[in-house]
This record gives structure tokens, C-alpha cells and sequence, in this order.
């Protein structure tokens, strides 16, 4: 638990760096993936974490295995709390590098990804990704205390 959580906040200090100075110098959709990529695996490692803990305080008896259902049972055991949104953001970014995308203004302050979800179009900007960002360091955050709490 401790450990995933610790891994969540390694994570957290990457996707850090990828957007304060590779992005900042790059300004490229494969920069833009690769922190939404972090991004993701920072959720994943918060959720392990979130698991682990109700697993201890015999919340669930299992973890499931897929991202989804995961989701699906920290929706269910913390419905009390926030988490819903920061499991729609987890889902959306998921949705975000599973579907196809084209470049825009890249080399640019206002390079963006354009990706198709459904048969809706999905701009994704430097801006939206640093909300991406903070909410994803907020969940971090969330998962701390929820923790040291209990």
C-alpha cells in the first residue's frame, strides 16, 4: 500500500518534469502522449494504493484486475468522497491515448492533439493538459489522506 503510494509520487515528480521542461522546450504531441501516459500510471499506482488500503480494512475482498473495474469498486466503496471525478479523469485520459489522433501547431506554444472519441473531437492543449496535471496531483493528495486517516 505504503509502496504504490510511494510509487504514485515518483510518478507525480516525472510528469513534472515532462511538463515543466520537456514540453516547455519540445512542444510536441509524442511529449503531450508521453506525460498523459505518466499521467495514467500515476492513477494506476493511486488506485493500487486506495485497493490495497481497503483490502486491509476489509472494504473489498479482491482487487480486480482490469482498470475499469477498479474504478468501478473505488466508486463504490469511497461513493461518500470526490473520487468520482478523478475516475472519469483517469478514464478519459485512457480513452485519450486509445484513440486516434492528428497533430496541430506543433513546434508551438499552442500545439495541440486532436483526438477523435467516440464521434466527438477532443482538443488537447498545453492549458488542459496542466489542469490534467493538478488534478492528477490532487488525487495523489486525496489517496495520502484517505490513508493516513484510516
Amino acid at each position: 500500500m505504503e509502496e504504490s503510494l510511494e510509487d504514485a509520487k515518483e510518478e507525480i515528480k516525472r510528469v513534472d518534469h515532462l511538463f515543466y521542461v520537456s514540453l516547455k522546450y519540445t512542444r510536441t504531441v509524442d511529449m503531450m502522449r508521453s506525460m498523459i501516459g505518466r499521467l495514467i500510471s500515476t492513477f494506476d499506482y493511486g488506485m493500487l494504493s486506495l485497493l490495497k488500503y481497503s483490502k486491509e480494512k476489509k472494504k473489498t475482498n479482491e482487487i480486480p484486475e482490469t482498470p475499469i473495474s477498479k474504478c468501478e469498486l473505488l466508486k463504490e466503496i469511497y461513493e461518500e468522497t470526490n473520487i468520482k471525478k478523478y475516475m472519469d479523469l483517469y478514464l478519459l485520459l485512457r480513452k485519450l491515448m486509445k484513440s486516434p489522433y492528428t497533430k496541430k501547431e506543433e513546434y508551438r506554444r499552442h500545439v495541440t492533439m486532436i483526438s477523435q472519441i467516440g464521434d466527438k473531437k477532443v482538443d488537447t492543449n498545453i492549458d488542459i493538459l496542466k489542469e490534467y496535471y493538478e488534478k492528477t496531483t490532487k488525487f495523489v493528495s486525496f489517496v495520502q489522506q484517505i490513508i493516513r486517516e484510516g
